[in-house]
């Protein structure tokens, strides 16, 4: 029996996933960090900001 908990459980220390970062994106028109990303009319990638209402591509 191994004197720690660690000697037990440590193959599952190892990370499996690397997740990749989280880009923020802010509204041009008032700043906000609540964005939404929506498909476009031809099929591109827009946003739009939930707190004022702006929209981009």
């Amino acid at each position: 029996m191994p004197g720690s908990i660690r000697g037990e459980v440590g193959h599952l220390l190892v990370p499996v996933v690397t997740r990749k970062k989280a880009t923020l994106l802010n509204c041009p028109s008032c700043g906000s960090l609540q964005v939404a990303q929506v498909l476009g009319d031809n099929g591109g990638i827009s946003y739009v900001c939930t707190t004022c209402g702006h929209s981009w591509s």
